[in-house]
C-alpha cells in the first residue's frame, strides 16, 4: 500500500519589492522538498490577480482556491509590518473559507528586528482561528532576517536554523 505525501504549500505573502521574506520562503520550500513524506509548492501572492472591488468569496481566485482545497495544511511566511501583517495577505486569505476548515497551519514570522515577527504571529492567531485553521504550537521566527541570508539567498548559519525548521515541520506533519 502506497500513501501519498502530505501536500503543504508555502504562502509567501508580501508583494513588496526587495522582500527579505522571499529568502525565507524559498529556504522552507527547499527543506520540505527534501522530505519524502511531504510535497510542497510556493504560492507567491504577487502572482495572484485579485480584484479589490468586492468582498469575500466573490473575489476567489480559482487556482488559489483549488490549491487551498488540495492542501493538507499550510505554511504562511509573513513579514512584520508595524506589528501587523500585509493587508494583501488578509484580502487573499478572506477569499476562501471552506477550503481551510480543520487544516493545520504553521506560521513563520519574518522581521528586520530581533524578535523575528513574533508580534505579527500574535496578530495572525485570531485570524487563523476565524478562518477555521488550526495553528501549530511551534512558530518559526526569522529575526534580523537581513543577516541570515547572503546576497544570493543562501542561509548563513544552517545548523541553528535547521534544528528549528525540523522541529517546526515535525509539529506540522504531526498535526
Amino acid at each position: 500500500m502506497t500513501t501519498l505525501p502530505l501536500f503543504i504549500p508555502v504562502i509567501l505573502d508580501t508583494s513588496r519589492q526587495g522582500r527579505q521574506s522571499e529568502y525565507v520562503a524559498r529556504f522552507i520550500v527547499e527543506q520540505i522538498a527534501a522530505r519524502e513524506d511531504v510535497a510542497t509548492e510556493l504560492i507567491d501572492i504577487r502572482e495572484i490577480a485579485i480584484a479589490t472591488n468586492d468582498a469575500g468569496e466573490s473575489l476567489k481566485d480559482p487556482q488559489f482556491s483549488a490549491m487551498m482545497e488540495r492542501s493538507d495544511s499550510l505554511i504562511i511566511v509573513v513579514p512584520e509590518y508595524n506589528h501587523g501583517y500585509p493587508g494583501l495577505l488578509k484580502h487573499i486569505l478572506d477569499t476562501c473559507l471552506k477550503e481551510y476548515i480543520h487544516k493545520a497551519v504553521g506560521l513563520c514570522g519574518v522581521s528586520a528586528e530581533p524578535f523575528g515577527g513574533t508580534r505579527v504571529i500574535q496578530n495572525m492567531l485570531p485570524v487563523m482561528r476565524e478562518l477555521g485553521l488550526i495553528t501549530i504550537f511551534y512558530d518559526l521566527n526569522f529575526g534580523n532576517v537581513q543577516t541570515l541570508f547572503d546576497e544570493s539567498g543562501n542561509l548563513i548559519d544552517p545548523p541553528t536554523t535547521m534544528r528549528r525548521m525540523d522541529r517546526f515541520m515535525e509539529e506540522l506533519v504531526w498535526m
